[in-house]
C-alpha cells in the first residue's frame, strides 16, 4: 500500500483532482489513497437513475456521506436526461434489432469519464479525474511512443481494462487508476483499516439497470413489447417458440426451452425474422468476424496484419488472432481456432501481453 502512495504522490502535474464517486468501497477508497497521498480531492457522483438502486439513491447517499468523512467537497450531477439517451435507448434500440449492446463502454466514454473531466474543468477548475477501476495506466512520459497506455490491473479477476478500450487519448491523458495495482481483498482489507463506511458494502453483480429494474429481462419487459417468434436450426426447422429475441444470446445453452437430440446454442438472433437460430455445437464456432468503430488507445493504428491476442466478452480469456485492417475504423479477426461466443454488439478487445492495445464492435 505504502508503494501504491508513493506513486501517487511522485505522479507528475497537478495534483488536484475529481473523484468519480458509486458510493461503493472502490471509488471510496480511491478518493481516500488519494487524499492520504496529499492530493487535493473532491468528490464528483453521476444522477443517472430516479427511484432505488444501488447506483442511484443508496450510492448518493454513500458518496456524500465518505466525502463528509474525508473531509473533502462532493457534487451531484444529473445526467439522467444524457443516460436515458446514450444508453437506454441504446439498449433498447440493439437488443430490438438482435444485437447484444455492450453498455459499460459506451457508458465510460459518453456518460462518464468525458461529461464528468468537462464539469470538473468547467465548474471547479479541475483537469483530472481519478476513479476506481482496476487498471492501470503508462503515462505518456513513460511509454516508448509518446501515448498514454492502458494496462490491465494486477488482479486478473477484476481487470477491468476491457470496459476502457474506448476512451481517446484526450481523456486517458488525465486519469488517475489508484487501485491497479490492487487485488479486490487488498481494497476490503484497507477501506476497513480505515474505517471508511463502505468498507462492507456487497458488491453488485449486475448491470447498474438490471440492479434498478430487478432483473435485466425486467428492464427490456418494461421497454420492448412482447414479440412471440420462432427457435428454429440453421435449415428452418422450428423446434419452439420465444417471447422476444431479446431475452437470448449468441453462445447461450440453457434456458432455450426446446428439445434436441443433442445440446444446443444460440448462434444468430435475427432481428428481420424475429427468430432466434439454435445449432449443436459442432456447428456454432465460429473463426472469423468483423469489426467496426475501432479505437486504437495505446498503439497507433496498424496498416498490415498483425497477430495479437482477443477477448470478445468481459469473462473471456484472450484468444489469438490475426487483425486484418479493412479500413479506417474497420478490420477483420481470424481466430486461431473457433470462438463460440462472438456476439454482434459486444466489444472484441485486443491485447499484447498486459497492455490494451484497442477494440472495436463486433458487427457480424
Amino acid at each position: 500500500m505504502e508503494e501504491v502512495l508513493q506513486r501517487l504522490r511522485a505522479w507528475p502535474g497537478e495534483q488536484r483532482i475529481a473523484v468519480g464517486l458509486s458510493g461503493g468501497v472502490d471509488s471510496s477508497l480511491t478518493a481516500a489513497l488519494l487524499s492520504a497521498a496529499g492530493w487535493q480531492v473532491e468528490g464528483l457522483t453521476l444522477w443517472l437513475m430516479s427511484g432505488k438502486g444501488t447506483c442511484c439513491a443508496e450510492g448518493l447517499v454513500d458518496a456524500a456521506g465518505l466525502c463528509e468523512q474525508l473531509g473533502v467537497p462532493h457534487h451531484v450531477v444529473d445526467s439522467r436526461a444524457n443516460f436515458q439517451q446514450e444508453i437506454v435507448q441504446f439498449l433498447v434500440e440493439g437488443y430490438g434489432s438482435g444485437l447484444t449492446p455492450l453498455p459499460c463502454s459506451r457508458c465510460n466514454r459518453a456518460v462518464k469519464f468525458g461529461p464528468m473531466l468537462e464539469w470538473a474543468a468547467r465548474e471547479r477548475g479541475i483537469n483530472r479525474l481519478a476513479t476506481g477501476h482496476y487498471a492501470r495506466l503508462r503515462p505518456a512520459s513513460e511509454s516508448a511512443n509518446g501515448r498514454t497506455q492502458l494496462l490491465r490491473g494486477l488482479d486478473g479477476h477484476k481487470d477491468q481494462s476491457y470496459f476502457l478500450y474506448d476512451l481517446p487519448q484526450e481523456v486517458l491523458a488525465r486519469l488517475v487508476f489508484p487501485l491497479g495495482e490492487l487485488t479486490k481483498p487488498d481494497t476490503r482489507a484497507e477501506a476497513a483499516r480505515r474505517g471508511l463506511r463502505t468498507a462492507e458494502k456487497p458488491e453488485s453483480q449486475d448491470l447498474c439497470l438490471a440492479d434498478h429494474h430487478g432483473s435485466m429481462k425486467a428492464f427490456l419487459d418494461a421497454y420492448l413489447p412482447e414479440r412471440p417468434g420462432q427457435i428454429v436450426l440453421a435449415d428452418g426447422q422450428v423446434l419452439g417458440g420465444h417471447d422476444g429475441i431479446e431475452h437470448f444470446t449468441i453462445g447461450q445453452r440453457k434456458g432455450l426451452g426446446v428439445a434436441w437430440s443433442e445440446p444446443l446454442h444460440v448462434v444468430r438472433l435475427d432481428g428481420a425474422l424475429n427468430q432466434v437460430v439454435v445449432a449443436p455445437r459442432a456447428e456454432a464456432g465460429r473463426a472469423t468476424c468483423e469489426l467496426a468503430e475501432i479505437n486504437w488507445v495505446s498503439v497507433p493504428a496498424p496498416q498490415q496484419p498483425l497477430e495479437l491476442e482477443v477477448q470478445v466478452r468481459y469473462r473471456s480469456g484472450p484468444e489469438r488472432a490475426l487483425l486484418t485492417p479493412l479500413g479506417p475504423s474497420t478490420c477483420r479477426l481470424d481466430f486461431a481456432e473457433e470462438q463460440f461466443s462472438i456476439t454482434p454488439g459486444q466489444g472484441a478487445v485486443f491485447y499484447a501481453g498486459e497492455l490494451l492495445l484497442g477494440g472495436g464492435l463486433i458487427q457480424r
